[in-house]
């Protein structure tokens, strides 16, 4: 079903994606992407977490959904939407352009490969407007839809120039369009035909397996926007297909007519079908030597599902799957530009690795049932050894095999491993071919691990209905595949692909065997052909080429073009490798939203913001803290091993509380653990550090054992030429501890050597993230700056998987020798050790004068020192430096440490003499958070089903501007007493909009507010706040609705009288007779001796409140008579004002303006007063102040000049004032 994209540019930009039936609308919201200051967001963001783009989303019905402001943003319909990203502060759209049907795997569910995608810019985070047209064509030259003689093979036109703006998503855009990403809109593409129903219509497009979904980044806010949709909106979205779900791999059919089809059944005039499905996992994503081995999920590196399918046009339909994966241990390759110099390092121990390895065919045992380990590395290099040794070993010490009670044959094991030198065996004359002698190594788990089978039926409907004769056709599961083979060699392409094809082979035989069929060479060379194809598309994503061995693979024999071939691709991936593979997987991480900062959309929901400010406040109902204990230690070996088989038991299990002992984490770090000569600043030799692992080790079991505490295992281990850090854990908390990481970084020699620089190990554990870095830092007593400059380096420079730094952790411990000194001269500082004068000693450090002055490690903290300077001694004695040289001594070995959550018992010296530095210590208390992350789902719908009946949501389609209380919906407030959160049009200081009034009473009844006090209650007076009611009050200026300071259309009002040599008579509050001149509410006022009033329309009875207060004419503007006297008694120096005109009725969308308050008569009765006769028409003259109760004349009409104001003040109505009928409210001109 295509799809037309719409855009509407006003009053927001917003797009719309429209079929024959629905619309799915994007909005900006200028509220939902700002930053509030007065955190109004904070319900729904945790200050730790990236900002988030926020925007509005409606799903309805064509017909109801006024598209008419739209205009079309493409002449080409797209095919669906993968989803939205941030890139570069931009909110995108991402879009399937261009796709075309690759495979049919039976009637009914097809595949699409995709080739071109489109990125519509959404909104900017950091502006209101949502207007990114820029952005809107400047793809369109880079990628075609139709390749033209123009165009390369990979649909760039590289002769074309460069766009003037660069688009943020262009390498999403050709890493979408390579060509490599699938997806059907039929069925399921991440399930294989066993798991999935024989029943189309039970497909929901938030049933994917995220493993393989590579697209579940992007759509998951709009899964979870599906989500909150009520049942039957749920069914017209997904029947809508604008959600499109990819997969990554490789996805072909082939036909097979009936000549070659080894089904010899009834001729249906249909050909059968051979379908080939790779799933590439996106768990541990990446490029070849940026993404190996396992982690700590159980994920690992080149994971994919393959799955081969065959139907028949009778219904029969055949399919059988087998896995590959890097080898399930934790290693690293590093880079090299020459083929085969890629050397492997094993990073954890065993005890170590076992629980991800258990994890992960744990979880594989689930999915598919026995496992058949394929392991194709090779017995003579030594990087495969070493990890065939370790694979080995765990499959050894494997939960599966455990469980597995004693005695039973290893044909019925959960998890059995055949070792294949791919190499050796196929070293002879026969080439490639010799590999099918594996055949005789597997055939037992092959027929033992069957196949999936489908057939299709007929059944007669029940007697007694209509259509009685019609014959309904029903597809039954006959067979289901009960294990699989799990195949590896060292990249899992090439050696792996081969064999998996002979497997295939070996199961399509099992699988005609079994009906007496046999098939024919035609029907062997397409499905040659077909894993030919998935080894290249394979090999390309993993890799950057085409697969090796596919000349074989394809043919059936090695030719010499295919060598040739394989030597080209092999120089083609050390290319790419070493230069392009950084680029891709940032691309990936991209992609998958596993860049550090990186947040997803929230698609704006104003219910949904309310469950989330719930759940941060009832946070304690899913989560909990722990406390756990952590032991940190540094020594400077000083190249020394003699210390190797010493007592170590004073440094690593030190006399501390019983509280600190048997820690949870111990981190070692080690300096010069080598001695650094030139031979050795070059290059890392791990048997130095592996000898002092081992007697660490030695020493916390010791140790345990005599506690009856648990032992110690080694998690992770790094190394940098002579800094070594070492992670143990005890063995109970493994399960708590995931996303274990090294990396190191150099500082010595400008980075090119490892003399000096730190290495760095990062954990989760539980939901709290922990780093710890040791450090060497540049060393002479004058270098401060350069060790400070080092610290930076070392900062900003290590970086983790996905971009994450030092600073993306909770908690960070710094350990080593950072070789700051004490700025005294030698013979001072070894007088103050002997006195004992540590505080001045310490006054004098550099490291605390540097973090003093902000120039080196800012925000960390460091526990006060009570031991003597760890440097230096000489080796073996108590004695500071003796020699020529006659160091200063100096505290070098430090501890910081940076987290609210960390809390340091100790901080001490061990007395270990082998080495010129002093071992230090640490202990500390930390606090973990754990959450219950079901708990927590069962408590979020709970919340929102609650929520949904009380507030309504939003439109993403509402053609107003102002959208600032949409953004408010359903916001209580934070906390009890307090009202909720106001915008543009709510101000919960005002009520409705009117002007405020306060209802506050005095002590007693005869006070009032002292209108003396100044309006600002912060200023310091004397004037009480209440005073006695008397009277005649004095003038009081009305700053109800004034700003001081206040400028634009509306200018600041002075005080009415507050010159005037007149009083104000204290009114009753409830006047009987209006045209007394008397006014209700005892706060207004009037001019002396006169009463004022507009026209009122008798049809208005709308009562209003006080208004403000009447403004003084400005001196500048006044007459000179009025100037040289205020309101005079005498009649010959009278104001000629306007009289008012008739009113005109205008059709105005605002408010009329203010009533006057005051006594009326009609027109007639003023005349009759004795106005000028030659004013009559236009204007009236000003009436003579007079003590007598007269009626006032009209106040004078206000001129259209700023400064010529008339007495404004507004009152309630009152039932007398309906006499006035004949006069009609004044409309604005």
């Amino acid at each position: 079903m295509s799809v037309r994209v719409l855009l509407r540019d006003y009053p927001h930009r917003a797009i719309a994606l429209v079929t024959s039936t629905h619309a799915l609308i994007f909005r900006h919201s200028p509220a939902s992407t700002e930053l509030r200051p007065n955190g109004s967001n904070t319900s729904i963001q945790s200050q730790n977490s990236s900002i988030s783009a926020r925007c509005m989303v409606e799903f309805s019905l064509l017909g109801s959904t006024d598209l008419s402001d739209y205009r079309s943003l493409s002449s080409l319909p797209i095919q669906g939407t993968l989803g939205l990203i941030t890139i570069s502060n931009d909110i995108f759209i991402c879009l399937v352009s261009g796709a075309s049907r690759v495979a049919t795997v039976r009637p009914g569910e097809t595949v699409q490969r995709i080739h071109a995608v489109e990125f519509r810019t959404y909104c900017k985070l950091d502006i209101d407007c949502l207007n990114r047209s820029e952005y809107d064509h400047v793809l369109n030259d880079d990628v075609n839809l139709y390749h033209t003689d123009s165009i390369a093979e990979d649909g760039f036109n590289h002769r074309h120039r460069e766009p003037i703006l660069e688009h943020p998503c262009l390498a999403l855009k050709r890493l979408l369009s390579g060509g490599t990403f699938y997806y059907s809109v039929d069925f399921d593409l991440t399930s294989r035909l066993q798991d999935r129903s024989v029943d189309a219509s039970t497909y929901a497009t938030d049933n994917h397996d995220n493993g393989l979904l590579w697209n579940s980044y992007m759509i998951e806010p709009l899964i979870k926007f599906r989500s909150r949709l009520s049942l039957h909106e749920r069914d017209e979205l997904d029947s809508s297909r604008i959600l499109t779900s990819a997969i990554r791999g490789f996805v072909q059919t082939i036909a097979v007519p009936s000549s070659a089809s080894p089904i010899k059944a009834a001729r249906f005039g249909l050909p059968a079908t051979l379908t080939l499905i790779s799933r590439l996992s996106c768990l541990r994503a990446g490029t070849r030597f940026n993404s190996r081995g396992i982690d700590d999920d159980g994920n690992v590196a080149n994971f994919v599902e393959t799955e081969t399918v065959f139907w028949h046009p009778s219904g029969l339909c055949f399919s059988y799957a087998q896995i590959r994966g890097s080898v399930p241990v934790f290693w690293e390759q590093a880079t090299n530009i020459l083929p085969g110099q890629q050397k492997i390092q094993v990073t954890r121990s065993p005890e170590a690795t076992q629980p991800a390895f258990d994890k992960h065919f744990e979880r594989l045992e689930i999915d598919y049932g026995a496992i058949h380990i394929l392991n194709l590395l090779s017995e003579t290099k030594p990087g495969e050894v070493d990890l065939s040794a370790r694979y080995r070993y765990h499959v050894a010490h494997s939960s599966l095999n455990k469980s597995i009670e004693k005695g039973v044959s290893s044909e019925r094991q959960l998890l059995k491993e055949t070792e294949y030198d791919f190499h050796a065996e196929t070293k002879g004359p026969g080439g490639y071919e010799a590999a099918s002698m594996i055949r005789r190594l597997i055939e037992d788990s092959a027929d033992g691990f069957a196949y999936y089978m489908s057939e299709e039926i007929e059944e007669m409907p029940d007697l007694g209905k209509q259509n009685e004769d019609r014959v309904l056709h029903r597809s039954i599961v006959v067979l289901q595949q009960e294990g699989i083979f799990r195949t590896n060699c060292l990249d899992c392409l090439d050696r792996t692909n081969l064999i998996q094809t002979i497997i295939s082979q070996m199961a399509i035989e099992i699988f005609l065997s079994h009906r007496g069929e046999r098939a024919a060479a035609d029907f062997w060379m397409r499905h040659s052909s077909l894993w030919a194809d998935n080894g290249d598309s394979l090999s390309k994503i993993y890799a950057g080429t085409g697969a090796l061995k596919t000349s074989f693979t394809r043919h059936g024999k090695m030719s010499l073009a295919g060598a040739f071939a394989d030597f080209r691709k092999s120089a083609t991936r050390a290319y790419v490798n070493n230069f392009e593979d950084k680029g891709r997987q940032n691309t990936m991480d991209m992609l998958l939203g596993r860049l550090v900062g990186q947040a997803p959309v929230h698609l704006y929901d104003p219910i949904n913001d309310f469950v989330n400010s719930e759940l941060s406040k009832r946070a304690h109902e899913y989560s909990s803290s722990r406390q756990i204990s952590i032991w940190v230690g540094t020594f400077n070996l000083n190249g020394r091993t003699s210390g190797i088989n010493s007592d170590l038991s004073a440094w690593l299990c030190p006399d501390v509380d019983a509280s600190q002992q048997n820690p949870d984490i111990v981190a070692v770090g080690f300096q010069e653990i080598v001695e650094l000569s030139p031979q050795q600043i070059m290059s890392t030799d791990p048997a130095r550090r592996q000898l002092w692992e081992t007697a660490v080790k030695r020493t916390l079991n010791e140790n345990a054992r005599k506690s009856g505490s648990e032992e110690y295992i080694l998690l992770r281990s790094g190394q940098l030429v002579g800094a070594a850090l070492s992670i143990f854990v005890r063995i109970s908390v493994l399960g708590n501890i995931k996303n274990v990481e090294g990396s190191v970084k150099k500082t010595g020699m400008s980075g090119v050597a490892g003399n000096k620089g730190a290495v760095a190990i990062r954990m989760d554990y539980a939901s709290t993230r922990l780093c710890f870095v040791t450090a060497h830092l540049a060393a002479g007593f004058a270098n401060y700056e350069e060790r400070n400059r080092d610290y930076r380096t070392i900062n900003h420079g290590l970086r983790f998987q996905r971009n994450r730094s030092i600073e993306d952790h909770d908690t960070i411990i710094w350990l080593g020798d950072f070789n700051y000194r004490i700025g005294l001269g030698d013979e001072k500082v070894r007088n103050l050790i002997q006195k004992g004068d540590l505080d001045t000693l310490y006054q004098n450090d550099q490291l605390n004068l540097q973090m003093v002055a902000g120039l080196t490690f800012p925000f960390y903290s460091e526990a006060r020192i009570t031991f003597m300077p760890t440097y230096k001694f000489d080796n073996g004695t108590d004695e500071y430096d003796t020699s020529e040289k006659a160091r200063i001594p100096a505290w070098c070995d430090r501890i910081l440490r940076k987290g609210t959550n960390l809390r340091q018992i100790t901080y001490q010296t061990a007395n270990l003499r082998f080495s010129d530095h002093r071992p230090v210590f640490g202990t500390f208390h930390c606090v973990v958070s754990v959450v219950n992350e079901s708990l927590k789902d069962t408590l979020s719908q709970e919340i929102y089903n609650r929520r949904r009946v009380d507030v309504g949501g939003s439109t993403a389609n509402a053609n107003t501007e102002d959208t600032d209380d949409e953004d408010l919906i359903g916001y209580d407030s934070i906390s009890p007493g307090l009202p909720p959160a106001s915008s543009d049009r709510r101000k919960w200081w005002l009520d409705n909009g009117l002007p405020a009034r306060s209802n506050i009473k005095g002590p007693s009844n005869t006070q009032i507010p002292n209108p003396q006090r100044p309006s600002n209650p912060f200023v310091p007076t004397s004037e009480p706040d209440w005073v006695e009611k008397t009277g005649a009050l004095p003038p009081v200026a009305h700053t109800a609705m004034q700003s001081p300071n206040r400028t634009g259309s509306r200018k600041q009002l002075p005080p009415p009288f507050g010159t005037l040599n007149t009083s104000v008579t204290s009114l009753p509050p409830n006047p009987k007779n209006v045209s007394n001149g008397q006014l209700d509410g005892a706060s207004s006022f009037s001019p002396p001796s006169s009463s004022v009033s507009l026209p009122v329309s008798s049809s208005q009875h709308t009562l209003r409140k006080a208004g403000p207060p009447i403004p003084k004419k400005p001196a500048l503007l006044r007459s000179p008579s009025s100037q040289s006297s205020n309101f005079t008694t005498d009649t010959k120096d009278t104001t000629a004002i306007r009289a008012p005109q008739r009113p005109t009725t205008v059709k105005v969308d605002f408010p009329p303006p203010p009533r006057r308050s005051g006594t009326m008569k009609s027109r007639q009765s003023l005349y009759d007063q004795g106005a000028p006769l030659a004013t009559r028409p236009k204007t009236l003259q000003k009436p003579r102040p007079s003590s007598e109760d007269e009626s006032p004349p009209l106040p004078p009409r206000r001129s259209k000049s700023a400064a010529q104001r008339q007495p404004d003040l507004l009152d309630e109505r009152d039932d007398a004032l309906d006499s006035m009928s004949a006069w009609r409210t004044l409309q604005p001109q």
